[in-house]
């Protein structure tokens, strides 16, 4: 636990892993067949923390690197990028997380991470610091931190903390094979994650497995029958089914030309997390609905992730405010109050 928080506090806070992407320089090769990789910084929670504030958000991440020059790498990253560091912490006897990415040109990716075990599944409930939820509208939590004791205790004891701060919970159940060795304990913990949430984002190539229905409609049904209030299932260019149990339906998406679908969806929930901090500090207590309000922001959130898929890698691909807007206007999408 640190000493001190600096000020301001930020209104979201987002806690997982930071880790490098390797991204393939081919497309429509496997990793094995892939002649070079792009160094790009990502990780999912990460991703949303520069995403809230590319798009004009206050946020801070809270997780663990290693001591080594990819963990300084990516602490000088999100610096930079005016995401609150404070609680990104470095572990001196593990290595940063990496990941290798191949992109296919069905949208598909082929990957794989170098992680026994990456610094970020050591971070404890011990290095947290309920203070800083002080000034929480939104926190975000996703189920990477599931795969392993110490972040997992640290991930639910942060959720503590931002159910006492007052926040609202936004969960990612984001499933990757290769981080779970017994995919039953993966499923388990995943369906565990949205017990907390209020919201929660899952992409339709994630909900058969975790969820077990193989409809948006069904995946959203089961979703809210584990507490949260409103479920957004990303649908690729297609763009998202969303409900509340009373309202719902389908946003259309965004054509754009996909580069590298790493962070699409990162992308989205950052547009979301940001509408749902501005909503909380004009009115406390605000949780999700499917009103007119909700299908505006899915919307934005729709086009930040069609900025997303047009670059390499997650956090340099992330859109600001104003890119988003300027898509929805040429698309000629009626964007409201955005």
């Amino acid at each position: 636990m640190m000493d001190s928080i600096a000020s301001p506090l930020p209104e979201i806070i987002c806690l997982g892993e930071l880790l490098i992407d390797f991204v393939s320089m081919d497309q429509n090769r496997s990793l094995s067949a892939s002649s070079g990789f792009l160094r790009a910084p990502g990780g999912a929670p990460a991703n949303v923390a520069v995403g809230t504030v590319r798009l004009g958000g206050s946020a801070g991440f809270i997780g663990k690197v290693g001591q080594d020059p990819f963990g300084a790498y990516l602490k000088q990253v999100l610096g930079e990028m005016n995401v609150d560091v404070q609680f990104l912490l470095e572990d001196p006897d593990a290595r940063t997380t990496l990941s290798f990415v191949a992109q296919k040109s069905n949208g598909v990716r082929d990957c794989i991470f170098y992680r026994h075990p990456g610094a970020d599944m050591l971070l404890r409930p011990d290095e947290l610091d309920k203070s800083y939820f002080a000034n929480a509208k939104v926190f975000h939590y996703g189920s990477i931190s599931f795969t392993a004791p110490d972040s997992e205790q640290a991930a639910l004891q942060a959720i503590q903390f931002a159910k006492e701060a007052g926040a609202l919970l936004s969960y990612d159940p984001n499933y990757r094979p290769d981080l779970w060795p017994d995919q039953n304990v993966a499923r388990q913990k995943m369906q565990s994650g949205l017990d907390y949430a209020d919201f929660v984002k899952i992409s339709e190539e994630e909900m058969t497995f975790i969820t077990g229905e193989t409809t948006p409609e069904g995946c959203g049904e089961f979703i809210l029958k584990r507490g949260p209030k409103a479920v957004a299932v990303t649908l690729g260019e297609k763009g998202c089914y969303y409900t509340d149990g009373t309202a719902s339906g389908y946003r259309s998406g965004i054509k754009s030309c996909l580069v590298d679908s790493t962070g699409a969806g990162d992308a989205f929930t950052a547009a979301m997390l940001y509408r749902f901090a501005q909503k909380r500090r004009a009115c406390p207590g605000y949780l999700p609905k499917a009103d007119e309000e909700f299908r505006q922001w899915l919307a934005f959130a729709n086009g930040a992730g069609a900025i997303a898929v047009t670059k390499i890698g997650a956090i340099p691909s992330l859109p600001t405010r104003d890119e988003v807007l300027a898509l929805l206007s040429s698309a000629g999408v009626i964007a409201g109050q955005m």
